[in-house]
């Protein structure tokens, strides 16, 4: 008979809780005014358009036509959340039920929106928690005007006289083309959008749409279908504000896994290493997809970075002491100063050419 070893060694194990699910930042949703979904449930997720029809939607429904210009898209996003808003319902309340409901989504098209509810909808956008992307189709130059003026990040207009909801093929493709993998970085610019007709307009009227930071479809070329430039009502790009979204709900919750995980994080300078340590990956993922890259801060003075330092990470990880801590910040358990700056990688989307000539 053999006797159990616990009376001389004992030997335990615990194991960490896994990790947070990062959200994916590669669903869409679309919001129209068909009765299928009952508004109590406000939002449901499909995978095909079959799964619309089967439910109820119709062939000729807003949602599914704009579901359908979101799946045609190439790399094809696998999912899209469908809401529904009431004929008498404040638009901001329903986009706030949606987030309750399932925050899972991250770009939403809100289906035949009038002016009033583009501004409305652009100026909740910008302050949502989960951050957003709104996505709007207009042939209102004003509103562009007017999102322009706000300095809005969070929305997307395209100019579109020809396909009703266009910007859903937009969203689509931004949805469809994020997939964290190695190098797979977008922009929006020159992007085809499959079902969407392009606008039969003359370059002065394309320079206006995108001095007012819209976006517009148009044939170049004789031969390219292009999309135009893929920028935010304040001028910057799509492809930014999705990864700056996503690296720092990324980083937020890295840091509260290891809060959680651990029975303490010390007040120490090893204490603050294990939050670096738990930081840097996502700072990596950001550097492999191609968001980061290595060059030279051309930014203010942080701490030891200079103006003029190289990033050859495309991104250092910098803090404060412990021991320049206030007395205040000690007894409130409080962090010493992170600082994360990064290098965007950028795009390269205007080329000149000369060819000099000898004969």
């Amino acid at each position: 008979m053999s006797l159990s070893l616990d009376g001389i060694v004992s030997v335990t194990y615990t194991l960490n809780p896994k990790a947070a699910m990062r959200p994916g930042y590669n669903i869409g949703l679309i919001i129209g005014e068909s009765t299928v979904i009952p508004t109590s449930e406000r939002l449901r997720l499909y995978t095909d358009l079959a799964g619309m029809l089967s439910d109820g939607f119709t062939t000729s429904s807003s949602e599914y036509l704009a579901a359908r210009l979101y799946f045609s898209q190439s790399p094809a996003p696998g999912t899209i959340y469908v809401g529904v808003a009431g004929d008498t319902e404040d638009p901001v309340a329903v986009m706030t039920d949606c987030l309750q409901k399932d925050p899972n989504w991250y770009a939403f098209v809100w289906c035949d929106a009038n002016a009033a509810t583009i501004t409305a909808l652009a100026a909740w956008a910008e302050s949502a928690e989960p951050a957003v992307s709104y996505f709007y189709t207009t042939q209102d130059q004003p509103v562009l005007q007017q999102l322009k003026d706000n300095n809005y990040f969070a929305s997307h207009g395209m100019y579109s006289t020809t396909t009703s909801n266009a910007v859903a093929s937009v969203m689509g493709y931004a949805m469809g083309a994020n997939t964290q993998l190695a190098n797979s970085a977008y922009t929006l610019a020159y992007i085809t959008l499959p079902g969407v007709l392009p606008e039969s307009a003359a370059e002065s009227l394309v320079q206006t749409i995108l001095g007012l930071n819209g976006n517009i479809y148009v044939a170049r070329g004789n031969t390219y279908y292009v999309y135009q430039q893929g920028t935010q009502a304040n001028g910057a790009y799509f492809d930014e504000k999705i990864n700056l979204d996503q690296l720092a709900n990324n980083v937020q919750m890295s840091v509260m896994d290891q809060l959680k995980s651990r029975p303490k994080v010390p007040q120490t300078e090893d204490g603050v290493s294990s939050i670096i340590a738990a930081i840097t990956p996502e700072f990596e993922r950001a550097r492999r997809i191609g968001f980061v890259a290595p060059g030279v801060w051309l930014g203010p003075q942080i701490l030891s970075l200079n103006t003029g330092d190289a990033l050859p990470n495309g991104y250092t990880i910098l803090t404060d002491s412990i021991a320049g801590q206030s007395q205040f910040d000690r007894d409130a358990r409080k962090a010493p100063g992170i600082y994360c700056p990064i290098k965007l990688a950028g795009a390269i989307e205007h080329v000149i050419i000369s060819i000099p000539v000898n004969r």
